[in-house]
């Protein structure tokens, strides 16, 4: 383990435990002598500190083995035995070494004696054992913020796919019901069908440019539904009416890409649209943050096969952005749909999850 990548905590760590133990070591060995030889604290004092810094370093380079062989937070039991090992082992052995070279070089007088080692092993394995366990905790504390991270980023990986999933059925679903209108048209009217091809193609370049987004802001989402309705007043005349009344400071605003578009399309296909009886459709802000989208009810008497692909695919949008308030209220009169808007600086960090 080189140097640099030693953690600060185990820094930190051995400066602050190694005087203590140094100083304990050194009155072990020399008893009372310690406090009035100064010679000890010149001579001895840096020695112990020096072996004990070579000391640590061998065990805390094993111990990073030990992480290695054994790195899951359900292994901490077995890794933790392991650290313990090479504690035992390398604290007792360095007490040995040390008072071997002192009596061997009779350092300051020192006459090698038992007890020193046993008192001096006891000594240092109680405090390093202490650290050992402070180490092994900051281990999994930091291995538990990776697993964090790494089950985060499986879970933006999937919503990204799930919320491109339901991207991709908006536009086969829209082209679907664009090309069963334009075959009526073209056995109805085919100067009609002319303009109605010519208003689609507009639309769906937008659209297909639009729907790489996940989210739009309210802006775009209304000038693409001001597209979208000439494209129906082609087909439909005075029978369909549309009202924007939103407040230009929610413009930067967000939504999913589209949304407008599917519910003005899921107006038209279950309502009657005649130009006695016009379909009515208003599109307004409040000031709780919601964008509402309401048309009167007129229900065809033969009721229209669907695929239910439009409502539910804007609530899923907004369960997968963990987003509150989208809501759908319907009276005899009226179908009104609420969406939330998301604030725009929402728009980095939300879009990061919804785009490729």
């Amino acid at each position: 383990m080189r140097l640099r990548a030693i953690p600060k905590l185990k820094v930190y760590s051995f400066l602050f435990s190694m005087p203590i133990i140094d100083i304990a070591v050194n009155q072990i060995l020399y008893k009372e002598r310690l406090w009035w030889e100064w010679q000890i604290w010149a001579i001895s004092f840096p020695l112990i500190f020096l072996l004990g810094f070579f000391a640590w370093y061998a065990r805390i380079s094993v111990s990073a083995k030990a992480e290695k062989k054994y790195p899951e937070l359900n292994q901490t039991l077995k890794r933790l035995r392991y650290k313990m090992l090479i504690c035992c082992m390398s604290m007792v052995s360095t007490v040995l070494v040390i008072i071997t070279i002192y009596s061997l070089l009779h350092i300051e007088g020192y006459s090698f004696n038992l007890s020193d080692v046993w008192q001096g092993a006891v000594l240092s394995l109680c405090v390093n054992i202490v650290f050992e366990m402070l180490y092994d905790a900051d281990y999994a504390i930091t291995k538990y913020k990776e697993v964090e991270e790494e089950k985060e980023m499986l879970r933006q990986l999937s919503f990204r796919e799930e919320f491109d999933s339901l991207k991709n059925q908006v536009n086969p679903h829209f082209l679907f019901n664009c090309f069963n209108t334009l075959s009526s048209l073209i056995r109805e009217d085919k100067d009609t069908a002319d303009l109605f091809l010519n208003e689609l193609s507009k639309v769906y370049r937008y659209l297909l440019k639009n729907n790489e987004e996940g989210l739009s802001t309210v802006a775009n989402e209304i000038r693409f539904v001001h597209s979208y309705f000439r494209l129906l007043q082609t087909r439909y005349g005075e029978a369909i009416k549309l009202r924007v009344t939103t407040v230009p400071r929610y413009d930067a605003f967000l939504l999913p890409s589209l949304t407008l578009q599917l519910l003005i399309e899921n107006a038209v296909k279950h309502n009657i649209l005649a130009r006695s009886m016009p379909l009515e459709i208003e599109i307004y802000t409040r000031d709780d943050l919601q964008l509402v989208v309401r048309n009167n009810l007129q229900r065809r008497t033969v009721k229209v096969p669907g695929t239910r692909i439009g409502l539910r695919n804007i609530r899923m949008k907004y369960e997968l952005l963990q987003q509150d308030g989208f809501a759908i209220i319907q009276d005899e009169s009226s179908f009104m749909v609420t969406l939330p808007l998301l604030p725009p600086q929402l728009a980095d960090e939300r879009t990061l999850g919804l785009t490729k």
